[in-house]
Order: structure tokens, then C-alpha cells, then sequence
């Protein structure tokens, strides 16, 4: 729609949306700590060797890419234990849109400097997969459950795995 707030906000509101259609009646001390739990989500577990090794590679920039402020990226990464596996944090606040709005993964690839086919988006969020195919870009699925369907509406993914290893094995 064009109407952008903060990804922290759009999640608050989605929680206050879902307490109300739910009427669970959550307390606001309830909402505040669900919110923090949020902010210090762990990694998986073969997110760390996996981006070690990604990074290690010559022939490789790891970014994380986020609907999320910089800010709240970098304390997410920072608190799992990974961020120093990424060159850089690019997030949908500087160009105030969100994941799958073709813009955001075109500012992706101008602030990498790179054509946006030599550009692989890495997730297990079908949307985002589907929002970067469709803006050129190439997308390795992270299937990280055997029955999880991908969605149809955007076609495959270029690859898909099912952990972060496998992905390092393939490409490497």
C-alpha cells in the first residue's frame, strides 16, 4: 500500500490484532514480553557453522536482507550469536517498503552493487522467495520441514535444501 511503519510496530499490531480476534485478553505485561521473547529468537542449529563457512568463501557476500529495522536485525544477530558472519545488514526501512514489493529487492542489489541475477535470496519464507524470483533474482529455499508446501503462485525456487549445510555443500 505504501503506508510503511517500523516492522516492530507492524508486529505489535499484529499481536494486539490476534489478541482481539482471539480474546485471549493478554495483559500489556503479557504483549511486553511476548515482543522481547521476539527480539532474542535463537538461531537454528546449523546457522552458525553454516554462515562461517559461507563467509569463509572467497566467491561469497553474506547480507542479511530484512523487513526489519538495521537496528533490531543487527541486536537479533548479535544475540544468536552470528552477525559476524555478515558483511552488512540491508534493511526495507531505507527504502520504506516491505518484502515482496519488487522495490525492496531491487535496493538490495544496488546497495550490493550487483546485477540482480547474480543475487541469490537464501529462506525459508515462500513469499520472499516468490518476491525475488520475480524481481530477477535467484532463490534457494530452506525447506526446513519435509511437509511444508511451497506456494505455487510464484513458480519454484532455483534450489531448495533442507538446512543451511546442505545449501554450503551445493554451492561450495
Amino acid at each position: 500500500m505504501g503506508a510503511y511503519a517500523d516492522f516492530s510496530q507492524c508486529t505489535r499490531d499484529a499481536l494486539e490484532f490476534v489478541d482481539r480476534a482471539l480474546r485471549t485478553q493478554l495483559s500489556d505485561n503479557d504483549k511486553d514480553a511476548l515482543m522481547a521473547t521476539y527480539g532474542r529468537l535463537p538461531a537454528f542449529p546449523d546457522a552458525a557453522d553454516a554462515l562461517a563457512r559461507l563467509a569463509d568463501s572467497s566467491k561469497l557476500r553474506c547480507v542479511a536482507f530484512s523487513n526489519g529495522s538495521r537496528e533490531a536485525v543487527s541486536g537479533l544477530l548479535e544475540q544468536a550469536g552470528i552477525l559476524e558472519h555478515f558483511e552488512d545488514i540491508v534493511s526495507v526501512e531505507e527504502v520504506k517498503r516491505f518484502k515482496p514489493d519488487p522495490a525492496v529487492y531491487a535496493h538490495l542489489h544496488t546497495r550490493l552493487e550487483v546485477a540482480a541475477q547474480d543475487v541469490w535470496l537464501i529462506s525459508s519464507n515462500p513469499f520472499d522467495l516468490i518476491g525475488a524470483k520475480h524481481a530477477g533474482l535467484h532463490a534457494a529455499w530452506i525447506r526446513r520441514s519435509a511437509e511444508a508446501p511451497f506456494d505455487t503462485w510464484g513458480g519454484d525456487p532455483d534450489m531448495t535444501v533442507s538446512d543451511l549445510n546442505e545449501l554450503v555443500d551445493r554451492i561450495g
